[in-house]
């Protein structure tokens, strides 16, 4: 199984760390991992702002990029779910076919493709796990609360394999965080009010952390808490699924 790694611009630049953590875990588990060296944004921003148009220089390095993997896997539900819905390239049709159906989340290729079952890693803390809205509505990483139907969570069932950890239950589990990539930016008020609702909630349960599966909305968590100066700090899960150290 050769399985190229897809690593967000952002993660990139600002959280190397997860990249590192995702890496780790997945050579653990046997996995022959790729780094792709030329690849940078996957075109999200233009595509969430109205100009999916201006997006076709990231689809084509994208393409390029990624040729010849059996999988793709990003610690990343929003980046992953944009290519999955958004790339193209009409001179490649089949090809970007391909790497639509081979593109994961991390958490859905463990747990759907690799099927993992054991863990060794310990996470001795409070952990409120948030739901971000791309990966539970958009690739169905977890069950939506609005719905009558069996619960879910790939996410936390991964948690669930982590020794020592204990996940609390929220008031509100699966509630948009406010970030919503440009969202924050274009509407930073509202984006801001809907972040601290959700730290509320976690602070309610006395966490110690908060985990996701995207950068991204953490990225926006943290950026409360720390204005908050709270003490509850923020983990990638692939951080906590590869057993890194508080």
């Amino acid at each position: 199984m050769k399985v190229a790694l897809f690593i967000p611009c952002y993660i990139d630049q600002f959280y190397p760390q997860v990249a590192i953590a995702c890496l780790e875990l997945l050579e653990r588990l046997g996995i022959d991992v790729s780094y792709p060296l030329g690849q940078t944004c996957c075109g999200q921003p233009m595509a969430n702002s109205g100009f999916e148009h201006l997006a076709d220089g990231c689809n084509t390095l994208f393409v390029k990029n990624f040729i010849g993997f059996d999988y793709i896997v990003a610690p990343s539900g929003s980046c992953v779910l944009h290519i999955k819905e958004h790339l193209k390239n009409d001179s490649q049709l089949d090809l970007v076919k391909h790497i639509k159906a081979t593109t994961y989340e991390l958490t859905s290729f463990l747990v759907d493709i690799l099927k993992v079952e054991h863990l060794t890693s310990s996470f001795p803390y409070r952990v409120g796990m948030h739901q971000s809205c791309h990966g539970q509505r958009g690739l169905k990483l977890s069950q939506m609360s609005e719905l009558n139907a069996p619960e879910f969570s790939k996410p936390g069932k991964l948690l669930s394999l982590v020794k020592d950890i204990e996940l609390v239950e929220l008031d509100r589990k699966d509630e948009c965080c406010g970030f919503g990539g440009t969202f924050c930016v274009a509407e930073e008020a509202v984006s801001v009010k809907m972040g601290k609702d959700r730290i509320n909630d976690h602070t309610k349960q006395d966490v110690e952390y908060i985990t996701g599966v995207d950068m991204s909305c953490l990225m926006h968590l943290e950026g409360i808490l720390n204005r908050q100066n709270s003490s509850i700090s923020v983990k990638h899960i692939a951080e906590i699924l590869n057993g890194v150290k508080a």
